[in-house]
């Protein structure tokens, strides 16, 4: 019977001393849950780092060409009114006027692709069921969740280890 295991602490730090010591005897922790951002943790527990950056770049770069795009084809080629008795025959003498709708549109795209990639990534689509083990997460409290399926270690050496931490609570939990 495979085994899943839930280690409660009540500090970051304490968190990270755990995490670390585990993780030096060759326990692989699946996941982390904090009210916070824990910074440090992701290093310790082998947690690669994000591209989501790349993701954010590509989205707002898309919506800087669809703006450039749509005000040259809108402003220049479609319909060329005289505003002011500015210009309107050239992109590039029109340019200055330009810049913060582009800005804007660029945020726009770039915002709500980012929350789209954010939803579909994570998988926390409106309605489903949170995936967090203790609602006290969302407080003050930390928990480690160390299953025995990512680990070579058995299920009573896994509790030994997590003894020889500095837990407020631990759970073990059967699953299929």
């Amino acid at each position: 019977m495979k085994k899943v295991f839930h280690v409660m602490y009540d500090d970051d730090d304490t968190l990270k001393e755990a995490a670390s010591a585990l993780v030096a005897k060759g326990i692989r922790v699946k996941d982390v849950f904090s009210p916070f951002p824990v910074h440090g943790i992701d290093p310790i527990i082998g947690v690669k780092r994000t591209r989501l950056g790349i993701a954010a770049f590509m989205y707002a770069t898309t919506g800087t060409t669809l703006a450039l795009l749509g005000m040259w084809y809108f402003m220049i080629s479609d319909w060329p009114m005289n505003i002011g008795g500015k210009p309107n025959f050239s992109l590039i003498e029109n340019l200055p006027a330009f810049i913060p709708v582009t800005f804007e549109f660029s945020v726009l795209c770039g915002a709500h692709g980012m929350c789209i990639t954010y939803l579909l990534r994570n998988g926390t689509l409106p309605g489903m069921p949170a995936s967090n083990p203790d609602p006290r997460t969302t407080d003050d409290k930390f928990v480690m969740e160390i299953t025995t399926e990512q680990n070579v270690l058995s299920a009573k050496d896994l509790e030994g280890a997590i003894k020889g931490t500095d837990f407020f609570e631990l759970s073990i939990k059967d699953y299929k």
